[in-house]
């Protein structure tokens, strides 16, 4: 579900120059005045003077941009764009790179300057457009390349969820950065999300599992279906702290599906699940046993496939407890620490009558199949009446965290 994006938005290239049409400037030509001084007394001069003025005429319309393009030296990282024309207004600006979205940016009240709201990425190479009318109604255009200096370091964060997908109502919006992030104010500043209706939400910073710096953005409550969601990264050329820049800008819009949710009651030993707040069935379970005990709390699901192996090793189980269950039916991933809800028929007779997993919550072959056809990633799973609330970062165990909590983890507060 997750996807590394392209560490640089386009390799170095050596700089065309820049092809603007120039103005050209019409030279004033001036009259001499002949003078004579006038003798002492009465005597009068005879002289004259010429009533000749300089001619004039207005510089035709031009368009400007910083960075220059026709500069022989790379622009600097973190650079903001600024395009202007010297009478009339802009009418189109797009600044793009390779393997990037275009960069967004702000008109002047009089529509003459354009300043881009992204900064320029290290390494890449940037083609301008931009075109104005003159007063006169004639059209003019500039067009030219900006390349930028190397950084000694960069970097980029791993974002989810992708572009164009549909998720759940629980799933929140996360990134994670592949360097430490010290000046974590200034990256938190180059994130956006937006929603369609809005939401009231907030980000939060973590550690990952694997110890990498992450932010998480959530609503307050869960996203309302077909809440239509964008992401915006406006990185590139924003330090992170000693001079390790970022090199992304991204726009990712994804969209919310039903309302699927779940809840496990490790007591009853049941999982009812809703969809729309209507009931479709409650199934008996079997969840963990004692010392194993599933995770408390609010889980998203993150994935499923319909077979795996699972093998005690590979989540720290040995000795008397480990196990090799070999090909597993029907897997919905909860956490990256190795809780799923899958088929466990060899756990049959104990469904709604004892609690006999490792820390999963097994079904029937049968009930783990209509389980896994009707979730999907971002779906909500809560666990109630065990022990051990999830922690946050042990996925998305975000919403086990009180909103007031929450956003006090944000940079900018």
């Amino acid at each position: 579900m997750r996807r590394k994006p392209t560490e640089h938005p386009g390799a170095r290239a050596r700089k065309p120059r820049w092809t603007a049409l120039r103005a050209a400037v019409l030279a004033a030509v001036a009259a001499t005045a002949l003078a004579a001084c006038s003798g002492s007394g009465n005597a009068k001069a005879d002289h004259g003077a010429s009533d000749d003025k300089p001619a004039s005429s207005a510089a035709p319309a031009a368009i400007t941009v910083k960075p220059d393009p026709g500069s022989d030296a790379p622009a600097e990282p973190g650079s903001q764009v600024t395009i202007r024309t010297s009478s009339g207004k802009l009418t189109e600006v797009k600044v793009s790179a390779p393997d990037t979205d275009a960069f967004a940016g702000s008109l002047s009240t009089d529509g003459a300057t354009w300043t881009s709201s992204a900064r320029l990425a290290p390494g890449a190479r940037y083609t301008v457009l931009a075109r104005a009318e003159a007063p006169n109604g004639k059209q003019i255009s500039e067009h030219g390349t900006i390349t930028t200096a190397e950084a000694q370091d960069t970097f980029v964060g791993e974002y989810s969820p992708d572009k164009g997908t549909t998720v759940g109502v629980g799933m929140p919006v996360s990134v994670t950065f592949n360097k430490p992030i010290r000046d974590k104010a200034a990256v938190e500043r180059g994130l956006a999300v937006t929603a369609s209706p809005a939401v009231e939400g907030a980000r939060r910073w973590m550690k990952d599992r694997n110890g990498k710096d992450r932010i998480d953005y959530r609503p307050r409550t869960y996203w309302k279906p077909a809440t239509q969601v964008t992401l915006r990264m406006s990185l590139s050329g924003v330090d992170a702290g000693g001079g390790v820049l970022g090199t992304q800008q991204r726009v990712v819009h994804f969209r919310i599906g039903q309302a699927v949710v779940s809840t496990v009651d490790v007591k009853r030993k049941t999982m009812t699940v809703t969809r729309n707040g209507k009931v479709l069935r409650t199934l008996p379970v079997s969840t963990g046993k004692t010392g194993y005990e599933t995770w408390n709390g609010t889980m998203v699901v993150l994935g499923k496939v319909p077979t795996i192996r699972m093998n005690s090793r590979t989540v720290g189980i040995f000795g008397p407890e480990a196990y090799d269950l070999g090909e597993v039916r029907w897997d919905v991933q909860l956490t990256p620490s190795g809780t799923y809800a899958h088929a466990a028929p060899w756990n049959e007779g104990k469904f709604g009558r004892v609690n006999g997993s490792h820390g999963c919550i097994g079904m029937s072959t049968k009930n783990a199949k209509w389980f896994f056809e009707r979730v999907h990633p971002g779906d909500p799973v809560t666990v109630v009446h065990s022990k051990d609330t999830v922690a946050v970062n042990n996925g998305y165990g975000d919403w086990n965290v009180a909103w007031a909590t929450w956003r006090a983890a944000s940079a900018l507060n």
